[in-house]
């Protein structure tokens, strides 16, 4: 049964919420969320679904308001929906396991393209993540894992996360932030249709929930209502985009647990739900000191048990392009198992063609290896994304390893310098070392920055679309 005022308890606690109600801890967790978005935003905006976001996004309209990465400057809406689809292209931007919500790559760029058009401070910017992902995880934990089955709640319950960053920038009232959800859920959709094609669709959910997000808040700031109940309504997002849902996942502990701290990064250049079994894959061969002939050599079967609604993702056997490779479980698995890495250089387009998978060991390997879904690690999601591993090897032993949550969860953390690391090889490799300390910089200062549009306009990203001949747009 739904609770009346849901929607209503939200807004209140999160357009209330203030950079000194938050805890070090919860600040802290904000400033590593932003770190890793920026790698993954900086690192995908030249890439060719980017560019065109980029072209679109400067036809809204000649401006200055706000950075879009590789791309100079433009309007805030346009900024937050170019960098938006930009985020989430190289498949390494992070992931919260419960709402299986990419929360950075829509509820960043929509923050800090207001941050920029309103000259806010860095506290406030870092209080509208905190208040976005706030919205979005307990969204999405209200409506998972059925709504997971037809919808991309990145694009989807994180419309709400991006109206909440946006709203509190704005300084809504809570009325106010009520309009903004009612506006922001109205307009929330995302469908996994795009998996079949491996259509741009995926990039573009991020994209337009920054945009709608900040769209929302900013009708409501001058006064354009929306609906009240959005959530718990009898015609609102809960009963139209999921089979069950609880409504009592938004309210429990609201205003004082904060749900960043759960939040997961990624090591991997690929879907989440093939994380785990990439983990296990290098743990294995790191143990055994494998090469990768070693591998083909040793192993003569490889079985991997996994959860059914990331299975329903994942489940492609011969992927024939970089795309499909990113969501296939049994490709990274076997990538991880042979090469002992899953980044970007193992969804090079050589490596795929029409007849599948050309790179021979991992060809010869993928012949080897079945992928089964198991009734009790599916009853484990979404609270875990457990995966079995279980090698058959040529003296016909066989070596198993388990684990229910991979290397970046909150249960399986990875460390600040961790993630800083990861932003300066994106940013590097595409703009510089120079570009990626100032960056770096940056963001360790972001709680004493007096105007995101200054700190932004400082760090001189150059514009791609000049300074990388390559990445301009493919037509």
């Amino acid at each position: 049964m739904s609770e009346p005022g849901v929607t209503r308890a939200l807004a209140e606690a999160l357009a209330s919420t203030r950079y000194d109600d938050l805890s070090p801890d919860v600040r802290e967790h904000a400033r590593r969320a932003v770190t890793d978005w920026l790698g993954s935003a900086l690192g995908g905006c030249i890439e060719p679904p980017a560019r065109l976001a980029q072209e679109v996004g400067h036809g809204f309209g000649a401006s200055d308001e706000c950075t879009m990465f590789g791309a100079g400057r433009a309007s805030a809406a346009a900024a937050a929906f170019a960098n938006g689809v930009a985020s989430h292209i190289l498949e390494l931007d992070d992931i919260h396991k419960g709402s299986t919500v990419h929360a950075a790559a829509p509820i960043v760029p929509a923050a800090l393209a207001v941050a920029e058009r309103e000259h806010a401070d860095g506290r406030a910017f870092l209080t509208a993540v905190v208040v976005g992902y706030e919205a979005a995880f307990r969204i999405g934990e209200a409506v998972n894992p059925s709504h997971y089955r037809f919808f991309h709640p990145t694009g989807t319950v994180a419309t709400f996360g991006a109206a909440a960053a946006a709203g509190s920038l704005l300084g809504l009232t809570p009325g106010r932030m009520l309009d903004a959800f009612g506006s922001a859920g109205t307009q929330a959709a995302a469908l996994w249709e795009f998996n079949a094609d491996g259509a741009m669709s995926k990039h573009l959910h991020p994209g337009k929930a920054a945009f709608n997000g900040l769209l929302a808040a900013d009708l409501a700031r001058v006064g354009f209502s929306g609906a009240t109940r959005i959530l718990e309504g009898q015609r609102g997002f809960f009963r139209a985009m999921s089979e069950s849902f609880d409504t009592g996942r938004v309210t429990a502990g609201l205003g004082s647990t904060w749900k960043i701290g759960e939040n997961g990064y990624k090591l991997h250049a690929c879907c989440g739900h093939t994380h785990t079994a990439i983990d296990g894959a290098i743990d294995i061969r790191t143990r055994r000191g494998w090469t990768p002939r070693d591998v083909l050599a040793a192993v003569s079967a490889l079985e991997i048990e996994t959860y059914g609604p990331g299975y329903a993702i994942v489940s492609e056997m011969s992927p024939r392009t970089p795309y499909q490779a990113k969501f296939s479980l049994a490709y990274c698995t076997v990538a991880a198992l042979v090469e002992g890495r899953v980044d970007l250089a193992q969804f090079s387009a050589e490596r795929f063609g029409d007849d599948g998978v050309r790179e021979p060991l991992i060809r010869e390997m993928l012949a080897r290896t079945r992928v089964v879904v198991a009734d009790d690690l599916t009853a484990k999601y979404p609270g875990a994304w457990p995966v079995r591993l279980t090698l058959t090897l040529s003296d016909r032993t066989r070596e198993s390893v388990a684990s229910d949550y991979p290397r970046g969860n909150a249960e399986n953390p990875v460390s600040t310098a961790a993630l800083e690391q990861k932003l300066a090889a994106l940013v590097g490799g595409r703009f510089g070392d120079k570009v990626a300390r100032a960056a770096l910089s940056a963001l360790r200062g972001l709680d004493r920055a007096d105007d995101l549009a200054v700190v932004f306009s400082r760090l001189k990203i150059p514009d791609a679309r000049i300074a990388n001949p390559d990445a301009r747009l493919q037509r």
